[in-house]
């Protein structure tokens, strides 16, 4: 196997340090600011960062030391929902390759929620499979989102690089790190079909609701506690890259396992009082905050199974039990309403399990004890238990 000079390696990964450690080509400073996390602005955003003759100007260095390099572009993400701008191409991975040898550079971009995001390493038909064994490049195959690091420089036989100050934490983010974008495209197909709600009393819900939801976000990062859009929350952000005007709450879910038991007095800490807390950490435990403007926070708690998960349900007046049920789910990011949330990796299944096949036809009137198609009847509480699991405040 041929050799290369560890200063070839190391000079070219300090050029490439500005990528892959900056974390930063294109900024839009107006980037898909929609007001109320709408996500689907017209409005244009300015370009500041790294242009690409730069990029164009290390390509060509490289190049000039010798290696053989591939540059792997797409469409911007960030622009799908602004109409006149869709079309503009992005660079996601850098590759170059001397004798055996390759070099990987993932290119990280900024998005609107304070957070750094890489696209997928998908190759178009052009490209030759042969020039590297693209199955073994596992960083980046799928698209990622990162927490932003602070970045520290070091000394590497006398180069000077930049690292994140906490790189375990940075690799240890790797193997959760797969993101996926909101439907911009089928978000505007529903609004031609379905007009949205742009009624005063619409945006001030979805203001609302945005900043109850960026409260609850904050309040569970402060606690280490995992959580996902659920329930309408998660159907608005498939369907419609918005928040479901109609929906009047916030609807969160949390596996059991990551309960904390300070959950509640961190919530009211921060100005939500509990509304009501059904059930117990053993079964079927919901809770709900109360927010500003009669918004409500409610949290679901699922649990698993051999062969599905659950969150339950509890009839405060008869002490009746219901049980969701869910296919086996994971976790994925993306960006909502200028957030970086969880949601189910496996969307599409987790949608139609709560609300069937018809889920893109808006439903106004909903009965949380009928209408969902996996809902199911689960016991009645034994009155000797409801001062514990019938809570309501």
């Amino acid at each position: 196997m041929c050799r290369i000079n560890k200063n070839v390696i190391l000079a070219l990964l300090t050029l490439t340090s500005s990528a892959f450690l900056l974390f930063q080509l294109y900024y839009y400073k107006h980037y898909l600011s929609a007001k109320n996390g709408a996500g689907l602005s017209k409005s244009k955003g300015s370009r500041i960062g790294f242009d690409g003759t730069q990029w164009e100007g290390w390509f060509r260095i490289a190049e000039n030391m010798g290696f053989q390099c591939l540059k792997i572009e797409s469409k911007d993400p960030r622009l799908d929902g602004i109409d006149s701008l869709s079309g503009t191409e992005i660079p996601l991975h850098y590759i170059c390759r001397l004798a055996s040898h390759a070099i990987h550079v993932v290119v990280f971009h900024e998005r609107s929620g304070n957070y750094l995001w890489h696209g997928h390493l998908r190759l178009k038909g052009h490209i030759d499979r042969k020039f590297v064994p693209f199955r073994k490049l596992s960083f980046g195959r799928y698209a990622g989102a990162f927490d932003r690091p602070e970045l520290q420089q070091i000394t590497i036989d006398g180069l000077e690089v930049l690292i994140p100050k906490e790189p375990v934490h940075f690799l240890e983010e790797i193997p959760h790190s797969r993101f996926i974008e909101c439907r911009y495209k089928e978000a505007r197909a529903f609004f031609q079909q379905y007009l949205d709600d742009n009624t005063v009393e619409a945006m001030t819900f979805r203001k609302s609701a945005k900043e109850l939801l960026q409260l609850a976000a904050k309040t569970l990062k402060k606690l280490g506690v995992r959580f996902w859009l659920s329930s309408g929350t998660c159907l608005g952000w498939y369907r419609q890259c918005n928040i479901i005007p109609y929906s009047k709450d916030v609807d969160l879910g949390i596996f059991i396992q990551d309960y904390k038991s300070d959950i509640i007095s961190a919530f009211q800490d921060a100005g939500l009082p509990l509304k009501h807390k059904f059930g117990k950490v053993e079964d079927s435990l919901e809770l709900s905050f109360q927010g500003k403007d009669d918004v409500k926070l409610d949290i679901f708690f699922f649990y698993e199974e051999t062969d599905y998960m659950w969150n339950g349900g509890t009839q405060a007046k008869t002490g009746k039990k219901f049980k969701y049920l869910f296919p086996k789910f994971t976790l994925c990011w993306t960006e909502f309403v200028d957030m970086k949330v969880h949601v189910p990796c496996e969307t599409i299944k987790y949608i139609e399990a709560n609300y069937g096949k018809t889920w893109k036809i808006p439903v106004k009137t909903w009965d949380w004890k009928h209408s969902p198609p996996n809902v199911q009847p689960n016991g009645i509480w034994p009155i000797s238990e409801w001062d514990e699991v019938i809570q309501l405040y």
